[in-house]
């Protein structure tokens, strides 16, 4: 009889654990980042141009989930935004990288690995804003003021690159930022907060009463997609002149 008792109190031990056990795994699953997947390894590409590739880096994702109003989330609206100006740069004959396809959680470590393995390619991160007051309004585009030696053009927007050795000032950053922040400005006639030096694009505050409406409508997300994509030809263009002009003045 007594070994009984024992043996049914072992068991519920067991049972317990077994629960712990699988508790654990889960959060453990829940909360460790999604590693890379093949789908995201950098295509190969010939250095052609200004540049060769173009990375966009839609916010947030997964249980990371940005900013939230009105039961829409800033991670997928910066998704939808992000494959919309993928669309509309692959019909212009630009190849493009998605730092995620999904809804995923990419690390902000796992993001810079990627951009880092790119050769001769810029970055353009997609946010919404949030604040505290409901009618702040409006897009900005935040550019690195210096770039770190070795790394591809505006990833040094990330924190923890920005303490990487021989930093240099990032006149192209900047006049990527200007680009598009004239470019989205042009097309949605949302208020102009101008770019600001720490490419992040800012596509309006998803707590603001004007913006939230503004960016729930698929028409205005595309007029943002539409933005974005204006200022990045605008700075090929430029950046095209530029060396045609060194050319023809030759040595």
């Amino acid at each position: 009889m007594a070994r009984f008792r024992l043996s049914a109190r072992a068991g519920e031990v067991a049972a317990w654990f077994g629960l712990l056990l699988m508790t654990v795994s889960f959060l453990t699953l829940l909360l460790t980042p999604e590693p890379i997947s093949p789908r995201l390894a950098v295509p190969g590409h010939k250095k052609a141009g200004p540049f060769a590739l173009v990375i966009l880096d839609p916010g947030h994702g997964g249980q990371d989930s940005g900013a939230i109003a009105g039961g829409v989330s800033e991670k997928d609206l910066t998704l939808d935004i992000a494959q919309r100006v993928d669309r509309l740069l692959d019909a212009q004959g630009i190849m493009t990288l998605l730092t995620r396809n999904g809804d995923s959680y990419v690390s902000l470590g796992d993001r810079a690995q990627l951009i880092n393995r790119a050769n001769n390619a810029v970055v353009v991160s997609i946010h919404l804003n949030d604040g505290l007051r409901p009618d702040a309004s409006g897009i900005e585009t935040y550019f690195a003021a210096q770039q770190a030696t070795g790394i591809p053009l505006m990833a040094s927007w990330l924190p923890f690159l920005q303490k990487v050795a021989n930093p240099q000032p990032n006149p192209e950053s900047q006049s990527l930022a200007q680009f598009i922040q004239q470019q989205l400005v042009a097309r949605t006639q949302a208020v102009n907060r101008g770019t600001k030096a720490a490419v992040v694009g800012e596509g309006g505050f998803l707590t603001g009463k004007n913006d939230i409406g503004k960016l729930a409508d698929s028409n205005y997300r595309e007029l943002l997609a539409t933005g974005i994509t204006d200022g990045i030809l605008k700075y090929r263009d430029m950046i095209r002149a530029l060396a045609g002009n060194v050319a023809e003045a030759g040595p």
